[in-house]
């Protein structure tokens, strides 16, 4: 069987290729009810961790959890180390993400409506998503933590790219020949994506990517939750870590039943019902909408100057489950619209396109591109200075199928190399600026006495020398975007390689 997962920041949505279809997959809650998600939320019970409906039931007992799991990772200094707070105990993010993983593995082979299935067709090929502007250390982690958990991931997709699938597969036609760009709205519980697509056919190019790593339906419910608390003259911290994450919860579930005429949302703060008016609710929230159209500058010409050229542009296509809060389309509609149209699944959008992207049988194709460039500062005039050489821009095609390669060759003049790997979003003057991710710190012995794998070159000083050995650096970036550099002295043949982000 072959399925695409989109482990989302409130809910994992699965769904399944059959027969040129890509049915959504029900999992049952301790009641027995079917639900078309698995909970991303994990508790804490007696120092056992449980995820999905058995965490809802823990969180009702009382038990500590944690909602949007999926937010700590893609906080831009994530690694293995990372830790997460659930109750009064720091968990290893890697660790929770693990467990959440292998019990989502368990409730489709239990309690989902394909368990009989998987009985006679085990799981052959899984595709799984991540924000378009994942780093390469969240977009590793994601797929180690799948690979550990016991699932054959077989591909990676950006989500918006994979709603653009969706998209395709639901239409009897692609958009016209004059207007041949798709421009994906993907707002989440966690993260905001957007990609412009040009679609011919089944085939798809990315023509670029934006995001937001902390901007989703969490921050709405945070609005909410904050204003109910002000109409009640409560300060959250008054109800403590367990009462305001059940308010949180509160809010998640009134927002998502909002409907363009609903003028009220009633909730309970501590011992308060309180009465929040909708539109002082979208008028707190009308900041974050405007986030992500500022953020979709870069994809649509003239929208910073409040005059988008659409000249190319079939649609926004709003996917993500936060995007069903009707103060969403309504924005959009003021600035871009009847081009702007919502999916029928918003929520399961990306699993679907994710679920076409594992069918063999599909013909769909993809061309993507980093959604961030990448470089690497190094050292000059005898280390007391600092050059910048940008390795893989925003513009670099990526390929589904094969590794793309970069090469780099020079005189060492200094004792030893010190590289400082970055990803950022923007180059100003040759610099990077806008949100710059460091990545690894990495020293090479550009001298041979200095080669030796036992020496520690963090305590040796930089300086000039007369002109060394060649020196060789070799960049990869795979098919997920996770770059990988070797550096070699061609001329002693020592060599040292480094998975970029990781550790």
């Amino acid at each position: 069987m072959h399925l695409g997962m989109d482990f989302g920041t409130t809910r994992t949505v699965v769904a399944h290729a059959d027969r040129g279809n890509y049915p959504v997959v029900a999992f049952t809650d301790d009641d027995g009810d079917f639900h078309e998600y698995f909970p991303s939320l994990i508790a804490d019970v007696g120092g056992q961790l449980r995820s999905g409906f058995a965490a809802i039931t823990a969180r009702a007992k009382g038990y500590p959890a944690l909602r949007s799991v999926k937010r700590a990772l893609a906080d831009s200094v994530a690694a293995e180390s990372t830790t997460v707070r659930i109750g009064e105990r720091d968990i290893a993010l890697s660790e929770v993400l693990i467990v959440f993983l292998k019990d989502l593995y368990t409730a489709l082979h239990t309690t989902s409506t394909i368990a009989e299935a998987l009985a006679r067709d085990p799981i052959e090929s899984v595709v799984v998503a991540v924000p378009a502007h994942a780093n390469s250390a969240q977009r590793f982690w994601t797929l180690e933590s799948f690979s550990r958990a016991g699932f054959p991931v077989t591909g990676m997709l950006n989500e918006p790219s994979a709603a653009g699938f969706e998209y395709t597969h639901r239409l009897t036609s692609s958009p016209s020949a004059k207007r041949s760009r798709l421009l994906v709205y993907d707002l989440g519980g966690g993260t905001f994506d957007a990609s412009l697509v040009s679609i011919i056919d089944t085939s798809h190019q990315v023509l670029g990517s934006v995001g937001l790593n902390h901007l989703g339906g969490d921050d709405f419910d945070i609005v909410l939750a904050d204003l109910a608390c002000e109409t009640a003259g409560i300060v959250p911290d008054e109800l403590g870590v367990d009462g305001y994450f059940d308010l949180l919860t509160q809010a998640q579930a009134a927002k998502e039943q909002l409907q363009p005429q609903s003028r009220r949302i009633l909730l309970e703060v501590g011992d308060h019902s309180v009465t929040v008016p909708v539109a002082d609710f979208y008028a707190r929230s009308a900041p974050l909408v405007a986030q992500t159209l500022s953020a979709m500058g870069d994809l649509v010409d003239g929208l910073d100057q409040g005059e988008p050229d659409l000249s190319e542009i079939a649609g926004f296509y709003l996917v993500g489950g936060a995007s069903v809060l009707p103060l969403v389309p309504r924005t959009l509609r003021e600035h871009f619209g009847r081009r702007v149209y919502r999916s029928p699944y918003p929520a399961a959008s990306t699993a679907i396109g994710l679920a076409i992207a594992a069918d063999p049988a599909s013909e769909f194709t993809l061309s993507d591109r980093l959604s961030r460039g990448f470089g690497v500062f190094r050292e000059v005039a005898g280390g007391q200075g600092q050059s910048f050489d940008s390795i893989f821009d925003r513009s670099q095609v990526l390929s589904s199928t094969m590794e793309v390669r970069v090469q780099r060759q020079y005189r060492a003049a200094h004792n030893l190399g010190w590289y400082r790997f970055v990803e950022y979003t923007e180059l100003a003057n040759g610099r990077p600026s806008g949100n710059v991710v460091p990545m690894n710190d990495v020293r090479f012995g550009f001298e041979e006495r200095l080669q030796s794998l036992d020496l520690d070159l963090s305590g040796i000083e930089v300086v000039r020398t007369e002109e060394g050995h060649l020196i060789e650096e070799s960049y990869v970036i795979d098919p997920h975007g996770i770059v990988q550099v070797t550096i070699t002295d061609t001329e002693t043949g020592h060599s040292s390689t480094h998975q970029l982000g990781i550790g």
